[in-house]
C-alpha cells in the first residue's frame, strides 16, 4: 500500500520537493475541556498547508466507565482494556471526542474527517502479546495505509485520527495516541515533508522537572543519550523521545515537543538527527 491509486495525485507529492505536512498529537486533557479545545482548534486551523490531528481522550473514557460502573485499570500509565473497557474506548475515542473535534473544526472552516484505524483500513494492528502484563484489547500497529491518508490530505481534507485500530478480523483495538501519531508520521514521510508535534502540559523537555522554564530547546541522539545517562531525562519522557528518534530515522524531518498553545512559536523542544 505504498502507491497512490491516482498517478496524477502521486506525482504531486513525490520527488525532491515534497509538500509540507504537520501532524499534531494532543492529549485528552486538552481536547476534553471546552476552553482549551476551542483554543487548540483555533491554533491548529492557523497551521499553514497540510495537517493532521491525532487525539487522546483517556480522562473522558475513565469518566464514562465510572458512570457505567466499569472499573478502570492502569499499569505504568497504560490502560488495561478488557471487552467492556474497549466498548467505552470505542464510544468515547471514536465517537464523542472525535466528533466534537470534527464539529469544532468545521465551525471554523476546516474540512475535517474523523477516522479510526478501521476506517478505510488506515491502521492494522495485532493484539499485544501477553508477557508480564495482559493489556487486553490493546493493539500494536503493524501496517499503515499511508496512500489513502495522503489522497485525503491532497484533496484538502484534514484527517482527525482517534486512538483505535483494528486487526482486520473484525476486532477493534485500543492503541496509544502517541503511537498513532508516530506511525502515521513515519508512513506519510514517503509523500510529505513531515513535522510531528507532540503537545502536552509542559513547554517542552525540561532540564529540571520542577522548573517549567528549563526547556531543552534542541535535542539529537547524542544529547538524548547524554541526558538520560545523567538522569536529566527520565520516566515516561524516555519512551516518548525514543519514539521521536525512531520517527526521524524513518524519514520524518522534525519532531517538536511543546504545549498546544505554543505551536506557532519557536518554543518547545525540537528534535532532529
Amino acid at each position: 500500500m505504498n502507491t497512490l491509486s491516482n498517478k496524477n495525485s502521486y506525482s504531486t507529492i513525490t520527488g525532491e520537493n515534497k509538500p509540507k505536512l504537520t501532524i499534531v498529537k494532543v492529549g485528552g486533557k486538552i481536547v476534553e475541556e471546552p476552553a482549551s479545545l476551542k483554543q487548540l482548534l483555533a491554533d491548529f486551523a492557523k497551521i499553514e498547508g497540510n495537517k493532521v490531528l491525532v487525539h487522546g481522550g483517556g480522562r473522558s473514557a475513565t469518566a464514562m466507565a465510572t458512570r457505567l460502573g466499569i472499573e478502570s485499570k492502569m499499569v505504568n500509565g497504560r490502560r488495561i482494556t478488557d471487552i467492556e473497557m474497549l466498548k467505552v474506548a470505542t464510544m468515547v475515542y471514536g465517537g464523542l471526542v472525535n466528533k466534537q473535534i470534527v464539529a469544532g473544526l468545521q465551525a471554523i472552516g476546516v474540512n475535517a474527517l474523523g477516522l479510526t484505524g478501521a476506517d478505510l483500513n488506515l491502521m492494522r494492528s495485532e493484539k499485544r502479546p501477553v508477557k508480564d502484563i495482559d493489556y487486553g484489547f490493546v493493539g500494536d500497529v503493524k501496517e499503515v495505509n499511508a496512500s489513502i491518508i495522503a489522497e485525503l490530505i491532497i484533496k484538502s481534507v484534514v484527517p482527525v485520527l482517534a486512538p483505535l485500530t483494528h486487526d482486520k478480523s473484525g476486532n477493534l483495538l485500543n492503541t496509544n495516541a502517541d503511537t498513532i501519531a508516530g506511525e502515521a508520521a513515519k508512513a506519510l514521510a514517503e509523500y510529505f515533508d513531515v513535522t510531528l508535534m507532540y503537545c502536552f502540559e509542559k513547554k517542552g523537555v525540561l532540564m529540571n522537572e520542577n522548573d517549567d522554564e528549563s526547556v531543552i530547546s534542541v535535542l539529537n541522539p547524542t544529547l538524548f543519550e547524554k541526558y538520560v545517562s545523567e538522569g536529566i531525562i527520565q520516566g515516561g519522557m524516555i519512551p516518548k523521545l525514543e519514539n521521536s528518534l525512531e520517527a526521524l530515522h524513518a524519514g520524518v524531518k522534525q519532531v517538536v515537543i511543546t504545549r498546544s498553545d505554543q505551536i506557532h512559536t519557536d518554543s518547545g523542544t525540537r528534535i532532529s538527527l
